[in-house]
């Protein structure tokens, strides 16, 4: 059976929904940390979250593809542009990152298929 990513990035939802109620400070924290350092400056927003993409096939995240993939799906990323940034993961990160590359191929269908 294939995973499917809109269930992974709901189950994570519900689960940090319980960090953000069992240690608000931290999670408080990452938030800040996520929102200052994904807002638009020298590069836009699109341009990091392709970043985060690329670091989330590398290392092997699906939570990562999930979320990653729906904020490029929200900040009108195309279908070339997301491929590129997969190839770049391929070339750094190699057969690995290819099978993740593949996963965010998955996710980005899976999601856009719904639009």
């Amino acid at each position: 059976m294939s995973k499917s990513f809109r269930t992974i990035t709901g189950d994570l939802s519900k689960a940090l929904g319980t960090l953000r109620k069992e240690i608000p400070d931290t999670m408080q924290g990452f938030g800040a940390l996520s929102s200052n350092a994904m807002k638009a400056g020298a590069l836009s927003e699109l341009d990091k979250e392709l970043l985060a993409l690329a670091i989330g096939v590398t290392q092997r995240c699906d939570g990562c593809l999930g979320y990653h993939v729906k904020a490029l799906i929200r900040l009108g990323v195309t279908r070339e542009q997301l491929m590129e940034t997969l190839g770049v993961c391929v070339y750094m990160g190699g057969g690995p990152a290819l099978m993740y590359a593949a996963e965010a191929v998955r996710a980005y269908e899976e999601f856009t298929a719904a639009l």
